[in-house]
């Protein structure tokens, strides 16, 4: 692989994953020697300079991540406002009820319950504050991430609590986990990598961070 080639590589594998990622991954990823990656990292810096682009490549310890200049964090800023003030579609409202009265709830459980994927209305609910992670199910194979609406989610709806929640006509037939849980097969989710991510235990009730 040529030099250029290895650099377009690392540039690629860091742009696509965000988070910081050891040398030695990135390099396996990117299919070049990790002796190597300083230099294309550097390099890359160099024509970031060289071109005024709003990006650089930070170094964190051992790992890389790829991220704007500082310069740049009020434009940034402005636009993530301007996301988080867009009013709800239809789909978000959809998925915020599903969790409100059923969590805390997997991401699963909610495709299930939806008939589709819900992955990016669950990631943009989150990051709007209206979802959180609420750890993880380890009594299912898997341990999937299990959500739950947040004191954001009472606010925007003007609510006191949960408890405040509209009864739903017809909610005897609501399913709730357990009996969700013995509708489908986790064992065969988690084989097919449909149940994977990492966090802490859904008992100590931690977790971190929606269209």
């Amino acid at each position: 692989m040529k030099f250029s080639e290895g650099m377009a590589a690392v540039e690629a594998v860091l742009f696509a994953h965000g988070e910081p990622i050891e040398a030695d991954k990135l390099a396996a990823a990117a299919e070049i020697e990790k002796e190597t990656v300083e230099r294309m990292v550097e390099r890359l810096n160099d024509r970031y300079d060289e071109q005024g682009s709003a990006f650089t490549i930070g170094k964190l310890g051992s790992s890389y991540q790829m991220m704007t200049k500082p310069e740049y964090s009020r434009y940034i800023k402005t636009a993530m406002e301007t996301r988080r003030q867009t009013p709800l579609s239809p789909a978000a409202l959809e998925v915020l009820a599903i969790v409100a009265y059923n969590q805390p709830v997997t991401r699963g459980f909610v495709d299930q319950v939806r008939g589709v994927d819900s992955s990016g209305v669950v990631r943009s609910l989150v990051e709007r504050d209206l979802l959180e992670e609420h750890g993880r199910l380890n009594d299912v194979p898997g341990r999937p991430i299990a959500y739950r609406t947040t004191d954001a989610f009472l606010r925007c709806f003007g609510l006191n609590s949960l408890e405040n929640l509209p009864p739903i006509p017809g909610s005897t037939d609501q399913i709730d986990f357990d009996e969700y849980e013995e509708m489908t097969n986790y064992g065969e989710d988690a084989e097919n990598g449909e149940v994977s991510d990492d966090v802490k235990d859904a008992s100590d009730g931690g977790g971190d961070a929606p269209d």
